[in-house]
């Protein structure tokens, strides 16, 4: 599943520990999920649509498996 996340904090001028910290998550959580080795819980997923006032949808980009 890609994200825009690592675009969405960088427009808005913030730093990863500093999203980490409002997320209550470590720093390398932020990083593993800009650079796609980690997808988020249902719980953090919705942490950072309420913190961004985006949808997830707005945030996550589901891409099925090419068959």
């Amino acid at each position: 599943m890609k994200n825009r996340i690592e675009e969405i904090r960088t427009a808005r001028g913030m730093r990863q520990d500093e999203l980490a910290k409002v997320l209550q998550v470590s720093r390398q959580t932020i990083s593993s999920l800009e650079n796609g080795r980690y997808n988020p819980s249902i719980q953090l997923a919705f942490k950072l649509a309420a913190f961004f006032q985006m949808s997830i949808e707005e945030i996550f980009i589901y891409e099925e498996d090419a068959q």
